[in-house]
């Protein structure tokens, strides 16, 4: 496995995805962007489907609401926040390898306006649970 580094300027969910925003933080005035951690897309391995809510839907931290399907497994997307879904990466869907080659940037899943934040772990906890760099 190569290197994994995860970025400092984010929150993350123990099932490995990511949100723009830092723990502890205030609920924000501008939607937030989600998606999975490179330990998951790592694990998963090359990715062949995305299954993303509907924009105009409500999603719930912790609560399913999609997958993600590689040629190994099948996985579920747990948001890390609640909310109404503003926006899904079209990039990432019509090319799920986008997700696995840069999963921090070009490879984010949905954008959300958020009405309730759940538990996110820091970078360095995150990192700590995954032993990975942070």
């Amino acid at each position: 496995m190569a290197e994994i580094t995860v970025p400092a300027d984010r929150g993350y969910t123990e099932e490995h995805e990511w949100v723009s925003l830092l723990p502890g933080a205030e609920l924000p005035g501008e939607p937030v962007r989600i998606g999975i951690t490179a330990v998951a897309a790592d694990s998963l391995g090359e990715l062949v489907f995305l299954d993303l809510p509907e924009v105009g839907s409500t999603v719930t931290a912790g609560e399913m609401c999609g997958e993600v399907e590689s040629t190994k497994t099948v996985s579920e997307l747990y948001p890390p926040v609640s909310g109404e879904v503003v926006e899904i990466n079209a990039a990432a869907v019509d090319d799920p390898g986008l997700v696995t080659g840069d999963p921090y940037g070009d490879g984010w899943l949905l954008r959300v306006r958020v009405t309730g934040i759940g538990e996110l772990l820091s970078a360095a906890e995150y990192a700590a649970k995954n032993g990975v760099t942070a």
